[in-house]
C-alpha cells in the first residue's frame, strides 16, 4: 500500500518534469548527454572519496536517464539512433562510476583496499558483459533480459553503498560499500553467465523447431 502510494507520487513528479521539458522543447538526446556528464562528475566524486555526495549526484543522473525515454515517447522522437545513443552512454556512465571507485580504493589514502579495488573492477567488467550479451543476443533475435542483477538493480546498490558511507561513523549500517561491491561483483557475473546459458538454450530450442 505504502509502496504503491510512493510509486504514484514519483510518477506524478516525473510526469510534471516531462511536461516542463516538453514545453521547453528540449530534445531527449540532450537529456541523455546531460545524464552522462552528471555521471562523469559522479565518478570524480567517487575518485576523491566523496561517496555520499556521489550517491546524491548518481540519483540526479539516473533521473535524467528516466526522463529522456519518457520525453522521447511524448514528443514522438523515438528513433533508432536515440536508442543507440542511450544504450552507448549508459555503458559509459557505468564505467566512469566504477572507475572512480576503483581509483579511490587503489589510491594512497587511509581507506586504500586493493581487494575493494579488485571487486569494483570485477563489477565493472560484469556490468559491461551483462549489457553486451543482452545487446548481442537481441541482434541475433533473442530477448535475453534475464538475471536478477540488471542495470537498475546495480545502480540502486551503488547508491545505497554510497549513501551509507560516512568515514568517521562506527554505526553498523555505515560504510557498506565493500559489501555492496561483493554483491555487484558476484551478482553481475552470475547474471552474465545466466544470460549466456539462457541464450544458448533459446538457440537450441529454435534449432530444434527448424530441424
Amino acid at each position: 500500500m505504502v509502496g504503491a502510494s510512493i510509486g504514484k507520487g514519483a510518477s506524478r513528479i516525473i510526469n510534471l518534469m516531462v511536461q516542463g521539458i516538453v514545453a521547453a522543447r528540449i530534445h531527449p538526446n540532450i537529456l541523455t548527454t546531460i545524464g552522462v556528464i552528471i555521471n562523469v562528475f559522479c565518478g570524480i566524486l567517487f575518485g576523491v572519496g566523496e561517496f555520499f555526495w556521489a550517491g546524491i549526484v548518481l540519483i540526479a543522473a539516473n533521473l535524467f536517464d528516466m526522463l529522456d525515454g519518457n520525453v522521447a515517447r511524448v514528443t514522438g522522437n523515438v528513433t533508432r539512433f536515440g536508442a543507440f545513443l542511450d544504450s552507448s552512454l549508459d555503458r559509459l556512465s557505468d564505467m566512469v562510476v566504477f572507475a572512480g571507485i576503483v581509483f579511490f580504493y587503489a589510491s594512497n589514502t587511509p581507506h586504500r583496499s586493493l581487494l575493494n579495488a579488485f571487486l569494483a573492477l570485477v563489477a565493472l567488467m560484469g556490468s559491461v558483459m551483462v549489457s553486451y550479451t543482452t545487446a548481442r543476443a537481441e541482434s541475433l533475435g533473442i530477448k535475453a533480459n534475464v538475471g536478477f542483477l540488471q542495470r537498475p538493480e546495480r545502480v540502486v546498490l551503488v547508491i545505497l553503498g554510497a549513501l551509507s558511507t560516512h568515514w568517521e561513523s562506527s554505526s553498523f549500517f555505515a560504510n557498506r560499500m565493500p559489501q555492496v561491491l561483493w554483491v555487484l561483483a558476484v551478482g553481475s557475473f552470475w547474471t552474465f553467465i545466466h544470460r549466456m546459458y539462457f541464450t544458448w538454450k533459446e538457440f537450441k530450442r529454435l534449432e530444434a523447431k527448424t530441424s
